[in-house]
């Protein structure tokens, strides 16, 4: 007699797999933090957006102490409190996306990179048939297409809230006004991410290698503000009749009667492209000498 034996398949495992899914699941608190930040963001966005005709209204022309002659009272509570609701929170925003290069930085060496080679769990990742490169790849991929896609949709939803209106929001060339309104916007994480990512391997620790990556953010958003004026060749005006610049000029440099240095309004994306370029720059030297550092470190 022959007894037929059936073997029981293993049940298959569910849910999402792979290296992408296991970046995301084990830096699921970062991501969730990111998420958030957006969804507040974007509330925010659409709040001012609503409120900006009435914070419009509040900067035109009104009356004091007591409404006449059809204009509103200056003492109108409505009207301040719009005012000054839309200006802090567009400048709120504006600081929150100017300045996103430092975390993103700190996170990518300390948390992303840092951590995972201190702790020894990069390595036990390379010995289950993910070669390091691969391992990094991933470690970038992510994070860079979530910064990529998230903040370029806030600065689309920051532009919409803005409507173009210096008056409120600050002129073009205001640091987190420029920053927030063009490619610089992405680029700046992207440069904070590769340039996090190279200290953490090269610090192999956590906490060194997220001051160092804080650090080398931070250096970078300063040298290019002080030397953003000089990514583009400036406009020299010369009237002898006397000089007047439009309020949308930047100036740097104006004797107050015949003669004046400056950038017109029209050297705003000569100047975001100047800048997006330099940062994708450094964004890509970073990314390869961590590439390089990481070959030569593993077997």
């Amino acid at each position: 007699m022959t007894t037929a034996l059936t073997a029981t398949a293993a049940p298959a495992a569910r849910g999402p797999r792979g290296l992408l899914w296991t970046v995301l699941r084990v830096h699921r608190t970062a991501l969730v933090f990111w998420a958030l930040a957006l969804i507040t963001a974007t509330a925010v966005l659409i709040w001012m957006y609503a409120i900006g005709d009435e914070a419009r209204r509040g900067m035109s022309a009104c009356a004091e102490p007591v409404a006449v002659d059809g204009l509103p009272s200056c003492a109108s509570v409505e009207a301040i409190t719009a005012v000054d609701t839309y200006r802090t929170y567009i400048a709120l925003i504006a600081a929150a996306l100017s300045y996103a290069s430092f975390p993103v930085a700190a996170w990518a060496g300390g948390a992303l990179i840092g951590r995972e080679l201190e702790s020894g769990t990069a390595r036990l990742a390379w010995t289950q048939s993910v070669s390091p490169t691969r391992w990094l790849a991933a470690k970038l991929a992510v994070p860079a297409a979530l910064l990529t896609a998230g903040a370029g949709t806030i600065a689309l939803l920051n532009l919409w809230t803005r409507q173009d209106d210096p008056s409120l929001v600050g002129d073009w060339y205001y640091p987190d006004a420029f920053i927030v309104t063009g490619p610089t916007v992405v680029a700046y994480p992207l440069a904070g991410l590769a340039l996090g990512a190279l200290a953490g391997l090269l610090l192999h620790r956590a906490l060194p290698a997220a001051g160092l990556g804080f650090a080398a953010a931070l250096v970078l958003y300063n040298v290019l503000e002080r030397s953003r004026d000089d990514l583009w060749p400036t406009v020299t005006r010369v009237d002898e009749g006397g000089l007047e610049l439009p309020r949308s000029a930047w100036q740097m440099h104006w004797d107050g009667e015949t003669r004046a240095t400056f950038h017109p309004e029209s050297h705003f994306w000569p100047l975001q492209y100047v800048e997006t370029g330099i940062l994708l720059a450094v964004a890509a030297a970073a990314t390869l000498a961590a590439f390089q550092i990481l070959r030569r470190r593993t077997p």
